[in-house]
């Protein structure tokens, strides 16, 4: 029988605590909290999707079964190590908190909490989506949970951690894990890169990351559909197909054409853009983080820091705002960004697009308003120098004249 293939995402799990990319904050307090021993009863992962919420969950499971621990660094060998990474570990049970939400899955979970562990040290209880247990279901959990066996402990995970209830967050160490850095996730696509014997350029896996959303999940699952469709060495231009996203190629020109004030550059984007078949709202939409990164390369030598872009990027855009102020660039976003709700929004996104650029190429800097009130106080100053009467607007009322007034006839 043929060897079933394994998802690059599953594949490639981290395993411990130490092995978890990008999370440093949460690692670093469980580690310590194992090694200390100072180990609460109930922990709650929060954040986005595909950030290591479970994985961190298993990888804490591990380190508080193995036979040397509790332990930040499990063996990997010991029975509770083997039976939990294949998923056969009596003692470490996960529950899918959106098909098991229910009163009565979780009075059947407070029945289990009171038998001893059979063969590990603890009652591990994972619970994921937790955020979609009943209200009932939480009332039920809520006993339990602030007096639980010595025994047991709780690990939930959650992407709405608004949705539970405060009695619940009261009695737990809430963790919030972050969105991973592009860098971090394109370090660990090359790791596995280099693992699988793919060749991918650094460009290529930006891309993947960007389009992963601070996902190391969704990065690894949309590295796994490049190689199935690109094969292990796809060029820039086949890895952007692949992730529908356009063509840089395209978007220089159409910034190009803003930036010099070129019309028909920016409609020639435009149209090859409609010819390759991309959506025009996603083409505004990366064409609103190009013009973000121009500003922040035109900003100060400093700012450059925060693009997740190569060097080779930096210096082009450097080269193309070079003499711009950021002024500018910042009006041009500003511009660009109603019109992408527009076309986000229109029927017809192209001819939105299109109508746009004449006002989009012909932002310019606006005058600084301090040498002209200057100029107005100079003119002023002269004025009253030369005994100059300066005239009333049209229309304002006469000043009123000393033989209008009656009492200045008597």
């Amino acid at each position: 029988m043929a060897e079933s293939y394994v998802a690059i995402a599953r594949k490639w799990r981290p395993l411990t605590l130490e092995e978890m990319a990008g999370q440093t904050h949460v690692t670093r307090t469980l580690r310590n909290a194992l090694t200390s021993k100072r180990l609460h009863h109930a922990f709650l992962f929060t954040g986005a999707r595909g950030v290591g919420k479970t994985t961190a969950a298993r990888a804490f499971a591990r380190s508080l079964q193995c036979v040397e621990g509790p332990t930040p660094n499990p063996c990997g060998k010991c029975g509770p190590c083997v039976d939990i990474l294949a998923g056969n570990c009596p003692d470490v049970v996960e529950i899918d908190g959106a098909s098991n939400n229910s009163v009565d899955d979780i009075r059947d979970l407070r029945d289990g909490v009171r038998y001893l562990p059979a063969t590990a040290r603890f009652r591990v209880y994972i619970i994921d989506e937790v955020h979609m247990l009943s209200k009932g279901a939480f009332n039920a959990l809520l006993k339990t949970l602030e007096e639980p066996p010595a025994h047991v402990k709780f690990i939930f995970a959650t992407t709405e951690v608004n949705k539970i209830p405060e009695t619940i967050l009261s009695r737990v160490q809430r963790f919030d894990f972050k969105r991973i850095p592009a860098g971090v996730v394109v370090g660990r696509l090359q790791q596995i890169c280099q693992a699988e014997g793919v060749s991918l350029s650094e460009v290529s896996l930006r891309m993947i990351a960007r389009a992963g959303e601070g996902s190391m999940r969704d990065a690894q699952s949309l590295l796994d559909q490049v190689v199935s469709f690109g094969g292990d060495h796809p060029d820039e231009a086949a890895v952007a197909d692949i992730l529908g996203l356009v063509d840089r190629t395209v978007l220089y020109e159409m910034l190009t054409g803003l930036v010099k004030g070129e019309p028909d550059r920016c409609l020639d984007a435009i149209a090859a853009v409609h010819d390759q078949g991309y959506e025009i709202a996603q083409f505004t939409s990366e064409l609103l983080e190009l013009v973000r990164n121009a500003a922040l390369v035109g900003l100060s030598p400093g700012a450059r820091r925060h693009l997740d872009v190569p060097e080779e990027e930096k210096e082009r855009l450097a080269t193309l705002v070079a003499g711009m102020s950021p002024e500018l660039l910042s009006r041009t976003f500003q511009t660009l960004l109603e019109v992408h709700e527009q076309v986000a929004h229109a029927s017809r996104p192209r001819m939105v697009l299109e109508m746009a650029v004449a006002r989009l190429v012909s932002i310019r800097p606006a005058q600084p308003v301090a040498p002209l009130v200057e100029r107005l106080v100079e003119l002023e100053r002269r004025l009253r120098a030369g005994g100059a009467a300066v005239a009333p607007p049209r229309g304002a009322p006469r000043g009123r004249e000393p033989s209008d007034d009656p009492e200045g006839e008597r």
